[in-house]
């Protein structure tokens, strides 16, 4: 489908209509210079084939240049060119938004009430959503979010250390930014290798004048270099990135300077223009540097250095990264700073091989170009972003979903409460019972097949233990050991949040019991929150595997709405959710005490859903 997406910056407007699954751009339109007080704004329109035509625009204000120039790129493409719906780049989304939206009064509104964490984004992105409604009233317009693939990050990725109390009064936390560019350019290094994106491990680089890195686990952002605004984390054209809160203070006493003086130290006058002296293009400072110039080489040292420093913390973070990914006006086109910052990673596996970075060249017709030398665990990728492609897929799918089948509005879901519970090998049964020894069933649970076990063992961890954990079965070709984020301090452990089975890169854990001890290297996680069902199931709630939906909990003595909820498909299973002990309290449910599956007299409800691209849908 056709989708029209609006990015309206602070002081220029970009659009195109694009075909969501190809990427095909029939058409590009570019504002310039709006709001500027100086000179008047100006249009160019493109369309492929076609002369470029430059117009003067008779509004410098947004909303009246935004439907000039809609207008006029509509009436180039023609009447044959149909539109499906209008996406609209919006730079932050508070902690309210996790996914592209439909815009309706209340979405407007709390996108306004966002604007004091992004006052020169988000005002400019409410004026070309209006503007847009205006001009396209009988059309579904959809926002998509900067931020909104950041909301995975977990809590002690998100918080900052001050008084939770202040931080939550004012939302002071880590949201990122540049999530569009993140997320399309890790699916596209998972086209790559051919395999889902929740196969692997990525860190993307995204780096231009705006520059940031996000640790991407299995298809979900874990980390990511810029905070609560875009200032934190690494050098940018113009913005200083991290910097001691100390130094800043020292300065404005030394200098006289106060808090708007230092913004504008921060935004616009460091990075590398502060650096090197000469302004915030690279590809003028490669030059200066090879010219002699000693800001110019301290400037590509200094930003390749924090991109690289980054590199190995988040590599750290996921226990390992399966690919490196360069995009952005850097990223893609700087074959030096790609050179400069792939040196010394060697120890993850990642060999850049010199000559296929020097000749790498991406663009619409060529998204990926490996760079790595043969044989490397990690491969380093140039990838060619395309954040207004990236917005036109999220608004297609948001269109393809946005009604629900009829079967599945009313439809609910019954809740388990699953407490820690451990399933095992029979080769580790052996080790702790004895050999030859069975499992002993004590009572059949939900899922076919699968039963509580009369056997019991005790978690042993650095901090403390935990006894009388019960053994699920039948045995499985893997040892997997799941437990609650309460589990974790008690144990003194970090168990990554996980989908059952999903084990690699999880720390291990120590099992006794009477008979024997086992210690694993590998298995202790934290259940993703979960709903298996059939394919009939799925099909009636419009669903697929591996979606991820939001799910509106009611029967307790406290409803809630859980987010991020795995769906699970299998024609084996029965529809069920499954909630850990901490999620059944937080929603006052029942809870089994001794780690067997509990049914609850409560329900859910799927709200929303966030699919996986499928790019058939059309």
């Amino acid at each position: 489908m056709n989708i029209l997406v609006i990015n309206c910056g602070s002081s220029s407007i970009r659009a195109a209509v694009i075909q969501s699954r190809s990427g095909k751009t029939l058409g590009t339109l570019r504002v310039e210079r709006l709001c500027d007080g100086v000179s008047g704004s100006n249009l160019k329109i493109e369309i492929p084939g076609n002369e470029v035509v430059e117009l003067a625009c008779p509004s410098d204000e947004h909303e009246g240049a935004l439907s000039f120039a809609i207008k006029q790129l509509m009436e180039k493409l023609g009447d044959s060119v149909k539109i499906a719906g209008v996406g609209h780049r919006v730079v932050h989304g508070g902690r309210k938004f996790d996914r592209p939206v439909v815009i309706d009064a209340e979405v407007e509104q709390a996108i306004e009430d966002i604007i004091p964490l992004a006052p020169l984004h988000n005002p400019a992105n409410l004026a070309g959503i209006r503007a847009a409604k205006e001009l396209f009233g009988d059309l579904k317009h959809i926002a998509v979010f900067d931020t909104a693939f950041h909301r995975t990050l977990p809590r002690r990725a998100r918080q900052y250390a001050i008084d939770p109390q202040l931080a939550e009064k004012h939302q002071i936390e880590r949201f990122g930014f540049h999530g569009v560019s993140h997320q399309y350019v890790a699916r596209k290094a998972a086209d790559f290798f051919k395999t889902d994106e929740r196969e692997l491990r990525v860190i993307t680089c995204h780096l231009g004048n705006g520059c940031s890195l996000a640790a991407v686990e299995y298809g979900r952002s874990i980390e990511t270099s810029m905070g609560m605004t875009p200032l934190e984390g690494l050098v940018m054209g113009t913005r200083s990135g991290d910097i001691d809160p100390g130094a800043l203070i020292y300065l404005a006493q030394q200098e006289g300077f106060d808090i708007n003086r230092v913004d504008e130290l921060l935004n616009r006058e460091s990075g590398l223009a502060g650096l090197s002296g000469i302004g915030n293009d690279m590809r003028d400072i490669e030059k200066g540097a090879a010219d002699g110039d000693e800001r110019c080489r301290l400037a590509i040292q200094v930003f390749a250095h924090r991109v690289r420093k980054y590199i190995g913390a988040y590599a750290a973070v996921m226990g390992g990264v399966d690919a490196i990914v360069f995009t952005g006006g850097i990223g893609e086109n700087s074959a030096l700073m790609r050179s400069r910052i792939g040196q010394r990673l060697e120890f993850l596996g990642a060999r850049m091989d010199l000559d296929k970075n020097r000749e790498a060249k991406v663009g619409p017709d060529n998204r990926v170009e490996s760079i790595s030398a043969d044989p490397s665990r990690c491969q380093l990728l140039v990838v060619a972003t395309n954040e207004e492609h990236g917005i036109a897929e999220q608004a297609a799918q948001v269109l393809a979903g946005h009604q629900k089948p009829t079967a599945a509005v009313d439809r609910t879901i019954p809740i388990a409460v699953s407490a820690r519970h451990v399933h095992l090998t029979q080769e580790t049964v052996e080790a702790l019972f004895g050999e030859g020894y069975e499992l002993t069933p004590r009572n059949p649970l939900s899922q076919p097949g699968q039963f509580a076990c009369e056997e019991l063992v005790t978690l042993v961890g650095p901090k403390n233990s935990i006894e009388r954990v019960r053994i699920l079965g039948p045995t499985r070709s893997a040892n997997q050991v799941e437990i609650s984020r309460t589990d974790e301090f008690a144990l003194g452990v970090d168990a990554p949040v996980r989908g059952s089975g999903d084990i690699e890169n999880s720390p291990g854990i120590t099992l006794r019991t009477d008979h024997g001890e086992v210690t694993l290297e590998k298995g202790l996680i934290c259940a993703l929150r979960h709903i298996h069902m059939t394919p009939e199931d799925a099909t009636n709630f419009g669903v697929k595997d591996g979606d991820m939906v939001e799910i509106a909990v009611t029967g307790g003595e406290r409803d809630l709405i859980f987010g991020d909820v795995l769906i699970r498909v299998s024609p084996k299973y029965k529809l069920e959710m499954h909630i850990d002990t901490d999620e059944g309290n937080a929603a006052h449910l029942s809870r089994d005490a001794q780690g067997a599956l509990l049914s609850t007299e409560a329900t859910g409800i799927i709200r929303s859903r966030r699919t996986r691209f499928d790019t058939a849908a059309e």
